[in-house]
């Protein structure tokens, strides 16, 4: 079964994802915060990531860094979350594989999920 980590500090989004990813077939593990998720990425080794950018404790371009950094972590693909447009968080950090513009259509998280790990 594919794991996807969500690290959100939003629990209705952190949760609708995760429920949504279950019902499709997935294991969902959550994070509330970056140096959560890190803690998670190295115990879990998930499939894909969904990262939010703009969190507390650690935010999602120090996640981005240290998962850069990480020769074991480097190759999960990791989709990048904020309500700030994509240019503004292209200009503070690279590394993820989609950006996604929040709100977004859960269908969309199904459909990316489904294309970057396949189906479960």
């Amino acid at each position: 079964m594919a794991t996807v980590l969500v690290v959100e500090d939003e629990f209705g989004i952190a949760d609708l994802i995760e429920a949504v990813l279950e019902d499709e077939g997935y294991r969902v593990l959550t994070a509330v915060n970056g140096r959560q998720g890190l803690e998670l990425l190295t115990g879990e080794r998930p499939d894909l990531v969904f990262l939010d950018y703009m969190m507390p404790v650690m935010d999602g371009s120090a996640v981005l860094r240290s998962i850069a950094d990480d020769l074991s972590l480097r190759d999960i693909p990791v989709v990048m979350m904020s309500s700030l447009p994509e240019a503004t968080v292209a200009e503070r950090c690279n590394g993820y594989v989609i950006f996604m513009r929040k709100p977004f259509k859960i269908s969309h998280v199904i459909s990316l999920t489904k294309r970057l790990i396949g189906e479960s």
